[in-house]
């Protein structure tokens, strides 16, 4: 059984409720979403499908991924770093808390880029994606709010998932080439979801042995 295992997932394709139950069933923790919040990566209130706590700019990484927003103070020899600059020290520290989590063992990581990081030989990894109406139905019923909240947060939510993983690193999260299982998990009940990716895990950890 793979014991590290990324999941990507639009709005409402349920990564919120299906990464922290696999974590559960596997006995590893559970590592949340990371994305920026600069104004051009799009802000939102942290909660279920919409930007987690960490997308919301709480944690140190996000202290730093604010500053895609802000350039730093110049002195009087001193200039802001480029936007290259600081994509790259915002690149470097959120590679390094992936690989770290990689590195400690097991774990199912939501977001972050980490099937991009890691690539195809490190981790088996997911995309939880689906058609946007039933990703809208779906994530409403999840949050518990109203279609046309919904809808708001599902355009904040995909338009910053996005632009962290083609900005960074100049990848498009949805291309199946990263990973190893892509599943409509608007057409499957997010249980049997969680079902087919441990044993789609299981299978392809066999495989390697």
């Amino acid at each position: 059984m793979a014991r590290l295992i990324t999941i990507s997932a639009a709005y409402g394709a349920g990564g919120s409720v299906v990464a922290p139950t696999l974590a559960e069933r596997l006995g590893v923790p559970f590592i949340d979403r990371v994305t920026g919040r600069p104004a051009d990566l799009v802000r939102a209130t942290a909660h279920g499908e919409r930007l987690s706590a960490d997308e919301a700019g709480i944690t140190p990484v996000h202290r730093l991924l604010g500053s895609l927003s802000h350039a730093m103070p110049a002195g009087p020899t001193l200039s802001p770093p480029s936007n290259r600059e600081r994509d790259d020290e915002i690149r470097r520290a959120a590679e390094a808390e992936v690989l770290a989590i990689a590195d400690a063992g097991g774990a199912v990581v939501l977001g972050r880029a980490a099937a991009v990081v890691l690539g195809r030989d490190r981790g088996f990894h997911v995309r939880l994606d689906g058609p946007e109406d039933r990703r809208l139905a779906q994530g409403a019923k999840v949050e518990g709010v109203s279609l046309d909240e919904a809808t708001a947060h599902m355009q904040a939510a995909d338009k910053a998932r996005t632009l962290y993983v083609r900005r960074l690193y100049r990848a498009d999260p949805t291309a199946a080439s990263h990973y190893h299982l892509v599943v409509d998990s608007t057409a499957i009940p997010l249980g049997l979801v969680v079902e087919l990716i441990l044993q789609a895990s299981a299978a392809s950890a066999a495989t390697q042995e």
